[in-house]
């Protein structure tokens, strides 16, 4: 069911951990804002010693290779913001203050549990604004690589429809489809962990990544098994974390989409590409509110540029 109001939290809430990759400590607080105010990331200390906010919409993203990294022209604001941004999306927060004192959101587990955690300690209010949609007119593709992603139209809601396939026996081709919302996304994704390769360590290391990544946050697997304790979460947990990965990147179209993605053996960069795809061509979607989503809008090639301009700013390309 599609939401007719805006929302935001009701309180707030505190996390704190290291990042994945920086392995640098850092606090994050979810709070409260205001209607049209969308997810807003605030960054309280940095090199320069000012506060630094940015909105998360795809014009803010500075780097996709292996996370997503929020920036401006001043540099990196935060890094990792996939998980936190797929938690507010899929359980339908529109407006939210994300204040960080460090330059990459806590990995916590590697999933977006402790996130959920969050947004539900903090509680969620409906506002008086109306939510509007990116409704998704036609399919838009990306084709990268050997990769594929595609947005396609879906009035019903949100859907990922995810496939890998590593040349690994461990995990090999898996495939995820999912209709999201706040109760499939806490049953079927949430909970799924980041994942990395032992082959691939060193590397890594050598290239200032996966610094903070150890058993607690990340699902690490050898050549024939799988290293932490504890084991899999879900027997297909490698794909299902993609899809997580994927809601955290498609959020920020910066309203909620009603449109299906689709991708094969994809990523921060190729999800990054796909909605780039989307929003560079006007004819591709549009904005609407509940009541009118399942209304072919009229006229729509002659109002495009005005909604481009209106949701993103003119320099949209």
């Amino acid at each position: 069911m599609k939401a007719s109001k805006q929302t935001t939290l009701r309180d707030e809430a505190t996390l704190a951990g290291i990042g994945v990759h920086s392995g640098l400590p850092a606090t994050l607080t979810l709070r409260p804002a205001e209607a049209g105010t969308g997810v807003v990331f605030l960054r309280t200390n940095d090199d320069s010693q000012r506060r630094r906010e940015i909105r998360a919409d795809v014009r803010a993203v500075t780097a996709t290779e292996f996370a997503t990294v929020i920036g401006d022209t001043h540099g990196p604001l935060c890094s990792t913001a996939e998980h936190v941004l797929a938690a507010l999306s899929a359980l339908g927060v529109d407006n939210a203050i994300i204040e960080i004192d460090g330059p990459e959101v806590p990995i916590m587990d590697g999933s977006a549990d402790a996130f959920v955690t969050a947004i539900d300690q903090a509680g969620i209010v409906t506002l008086d604004e109306p939510r509007q949609y990116i409704k998704v007119l036609k399919p838009v593709r990306v084709l990268r690589d050997g990769a594929h992603g595609e947005l396609r139209p879906n009035d019903q809601g949100f859907r990922v429809e995810v496939d890998i396939d590593f040349n690994h026996p461990l995990v090999g081709r898996q495939s995820c489809q999912v209709d999201v919302d706040a109760l499939s996304f806490r049953r079927e994704l949430a909970r799924a962990r980041t994942f990395g390769f032992m082959k691939d360590v060193a590397k890594l290391w050598s290239a200032g990544y996966a610094l903070g990544a150890n058993f607690d946050n990340t699902l690490v697997v050898s050549d024939t098994r799988v290293l932490n304790p504890d084991g899999l979460r879900f027997p297909d947990e490698f794909v299902r974390h993609k899809a997580l990965d994927a809601i955290g990147d498609l959020a920020l179209a910066g309203a909620p989409l009603l449109a299906t993605y689709r991708s094969f053996r994809g990523g921060h960069k190729l999800n990054h590409a796909v909605l780039c795809a989307l929003m560079a061509d006007p004819t591709a979607w549009t904005m609407v509110s509940a009541a009118t989503a399942n209304r072919r809008p009229r006229g729509h090639a002659d109002v495009a540029a005005s909604l481009v301009a209106r949701a993103y700013g003119p320099d949209v390309s």
